[in-house]
């Protein structure tokens, strides 16, 4: 081989060590950026990922560019292990300031159960119509306070138009078929009568 070969073959091999040296700095580089990332992640939003961590998320998915409010944005599309972020429903809070006890803070609900549980008192000691009508009573008065009050505690479950027709029906129904109740029925409609004597047969 001329001389001339040679310098170049060994110019081609300088360059290819140059190349493989620039490329394992540039990985080294990319680790060690990638490493200070995830520990100055994991040390600036301990919290973040202490509960990403318990949502069953890890800490690689959690870290990310942050989001309008400054939080890690996830890159995961995973579901949560537990839903955090249920809001509750309309007038779903308290009916009564937050220093005062647990029951004035729930009554609308305690006032309903507590009717309720007097009907099925009645029921059991024998009163049959006059139980049925207040438990009845009870989820109508559930209703009213449902759709006038802003706020009614535990007793919004659902949207206020879906809680309002829940209780009303049902309670309405509870009323007409204690006042249908035989003995001596003291309400009396042809077509659910023929219904029953129908279904009966």
């Amino acid at each position: 081989m001329s001389a001339e070969g040679r310098i170049k073959e060994s110019e081609a091999g300088a360059e290819a060590e140059t190349r493989v040296g620039a490329k394992v700095e540039g990985s080294a580089e990319v680790e060690a950026g990638t490493g200070a990332g995830v520990e100055s992640g994991a040390e600036a939003g301990s919290g973040a990922g202490s509960e990403a961590e318990g949502d069953g998320v890890t800490v690689r998915d959690a870290i990310s560019a942050p989001d309008a409010h400054g939080e890690p944005r996830r890159t995961t599309r995973r579901f949560p292990l537990f839903t955090r972020d249920t809001a509750r429903p309309e007038g779903g809070g308290r009916a009564a300031p937050g220093d005062a006890p647990a029951p004035a803070r729930q009554w609308p609900i305690l006032t309903v159960l507590s009717a309720v549980a007097l009907g099925l008192l009645l029921t059991a000691l024998d009163v049959f119509r006059v139980g049925t009508i207040l438990i009845g009573a009870a989820l109508l008065t559930g209703a009213v306070m449902r759709w006038m009050l802003p706020s009614v505690g535990m007793l919004a479950v659902r949207s206020r138009f879906t809680d309002v027709v829940t209780y009303s029906v049902l309670g309405l129904a509870i009323v007409v078929l204690a006042l249908m109740a035989q003995p001596h029925p003291l309400l009396e409609i042809p077509f659910l009568d023929d219904t029953l004597h129908f279904t009966v047969r």
